[in-house]
């Protein structure tokens, strides 16, 4: 059985814990792997390593920095196929939706590499006689990231490359459901020339999640993550003197209006909602019908849905893989038996999903339910699981109103093709990201990525400039030099004294 340990200093490290945690195929049901689970003595070899490594790593050029991000993206582009294969033995979703995580974990790669201008200061001269005024950002130290399963590849590079990028160690504790990636990762950037110490990755559960929270010399922690976990993170760190940045779970809507182009939003509404089989924080959970097009909306969804393909992540003709794991399936499943009970429609019910040949994987097919209310389980609780919730709105408004009134707030779109309707969604919508005909709006590297409400604890969102200052603090420095003109009597420096 393959067994997965820490990458500590710049090399693999055996666990020493003692204990082991199961990584499952998802396609099979089958144990594939083993990983290790971190001590807390284990987690701060990590973070020592972490703040070894820092006492030169913070000084470094921004020239040596970059010229190594750029040979890291080299090596990831090269490795796109090895990333994407592990994500999809150990995750499940299909190799197309695995490289498509791989391209945009590469983007912020590639935000890294133009640190120079991000890091750029301000001077005001002149603010009194002969004082300046200049600010500049500096790095934090050590700082930590954890990631959750369902992007094992694109989160932490949502993380890292930028945080060493602006002068920090890195300290990596991905999911222990699929672990296979992010070593990879770190071993590319060791062969980019990436010093010992810089980035470090370290397998484990709540324990070493605590041990992160808790270590003196760990400045910041970044996750992503369920609400419940993020709201722990972020009291738990802050009550530790650190920085936080904790992203949390959603339950995204889409809002489509009378005038609105239904084939577009039905094929929209189905990618958003059961692409990598639901189980993103961007999906599409609940779409808004507007007045009288609901019926015919759902009609189009449901067309669509039953041509999904549904098979092994390393089938090039399947769509949708299956759920990480067996409880996932089934707790995604209990939602669906008993969505009529609490007033839905079961238009589709994919409970019954089985893959020939796979009988054993955790299969689940597509849902569907119409009429659900806002008081029901399954609109109520982010399912992250490919089902997808019709709920009804008379007019415009009503339909803002339901959506504002959700305590998640991450992002939302709006189908239509009134450019005024479009104007007021985004500018009355109380979510972090909206997309105006475009149903997964996740912005590109060069902006932040975050929610508002329950789903961000902390003032940064995620990469673009909020990466940047979450991983660096400013401080400003006002100087005052006598001129060489004052100089004593005697000392001739050459400088006039007609002034």
């Amino acid at each position: 059985m393959k067994t997965v340990n820490h990458w500590i200093g710049g090399k693999t490290v055996e666990g020493a814990s003692g204990n082991w945690g199961p990584v499952t195929d998802p396609a099979t049901g089958a144990v594939t792997t083993q990983v290790a689970l971190a001590s807390v003595e284990e987690v701060d070899a990590a973070v020592t390593a972490a703040r070894s490594a820092y006492e030169t790593w913070g000084t470094s050029s921004l020239a040596q920095r970059t010229g190594i991000l750029f040979r890291y993206r080299a090596l990831l582009d090269a490795h796109r196929d090895d990333i994407a294969a592990l994500i999809t033995a150990e995750h499940g979703k299909v190799h197309s939706d695995a490289l498509g995580e791989v391209a945009r974990g590469l983007e912020i790669v590639e935000l890294a590499c133009g640190i120079t201008t991000q890091l750029k200061g301000e001077l005001s001269t002149q603010v009194a006689s002969r004082v300046d005024v200049s600010s500049i950002r500096q790095p934090l130290g050590v700082v930590a990231g954890i990631t959750p399963f369902n992007f094992p590849a694109m989160v932490p590079m949502w993380m890292f490359p930028l945080a060493i990028a602006c002068g920090n160690t890195f300290v990596l504790k991905p999911s222990e459901k699929d672990p296979s990636a992010a070593n990879l990762l770190a071993e590319l950037a060791s062969e980019a020339g990436l010093p010992d110490g810089v980035l470090n990755v370290v397998h484990g559960d709540k324990v070493a999640v605590d041990a992160l929270l808790a270590h003196p010399d760990v400045s910041a922690v970044s996750f992503v993550g369920s609400t419940p976990i993020a709201r722990y993170i972020h009291t738990t760190a802050s009550a530790n003197h650190k920085r936080v940045q904790a992203l949390g779970g959603a339950k995204n809507h889409m809002l489509v209006l009378p005038d609105a182009d239904l084939d577009a939003a039905a094929d929209a509404a189905v990618s958003a909602a059961y692409g990598s089989a639901g189980e993103r924080c961007m999906a599409i959970s609940a779409v808004v019908a507007v007045s009288s097009i609901a019926d015919e909306l759902v009609e189009k969804i449901r067309e669509r849905a039953e041509k999904i393909k549904i098979g092994p992540g390393d089938d090039p003709t399947s769509e949708m893989g299956p759920l990480i794991t067996k409880a996932h399936r089934d707790k995604v499943a209990s939602y669906v038996t008993g969505a009529a009970a609490q007033g839905a429609k079961v238009v589709l019910d994919g409970t019954g999903h089985s893959v020939d040949g796979f009988e054993d994987g955790h299969w689940i097919g597509l849902s569907l339910l119409d009429h659900v209310s806002t008081d029901s389980d399954a609109y109520r609780d982010e399912i992250f699981g490919p089902v997808l919730c019709v709920l009804r709105a008379e007019t415009y408004e009503e339909g803002v109103a339901l959506i504002n009134a959700s305590p998640f707030g991450n992002g939302t779109a709006i189908f239509t093709r009134d450019g005024g309707a479009a104007r007021r969604f985004q500018l009355e919508i109380e979510a972090g990201m909206v997309g105006v005909n475009v149903p997964i709006p996740v912005p590109v590297g060069y902006h932040s990525f975050g929610g508002w409400k329950d789903s961000l604890f902390g003032d940064h969102h995620i990469y673009g400039n909020d990466g940047v200052h979450f991983y660096t603090r400013g401080k400003v420095v006002t100087t005052r030099w006598p001129d060489p003109s004052d100089a004593p009597t005697g000392v001739d420096l050459g400088f006039p004294r007609n002034h």
